[in-house]
């Protein structure tokens, strides 16, 4: 006869550790991705802005 209240786990606790360290290493790379995504679409607006008034001026300069 078992006297114990609480079933013994199914999975050591080593297994469960390394699954959460895999997914803390997903999750955390998912994040720079994102980050850096980010950032990146910023940075093409910016460009993207100063071609636009670059033109602008030019335009201006030559024509009026």
């Amino acid at each position: 006869m078992q006297t114990q209240l609480e079933p013994s786990p199914s999975r050591p606790p080593v297994v469960r550790r390394a699954a959460a360290g895999v997914v803390l290493l997903l999750a955390g790379a998912l994040a720079v991705k994102l980050v850096i995504g980010f950032v990146m679409a910023i940075f093409w607006t910016v460009v993207a802005v100063a071609v636009v008034v670059a033109v602008l001026w030019a335009l201006k300069t030559l024509v009026w």
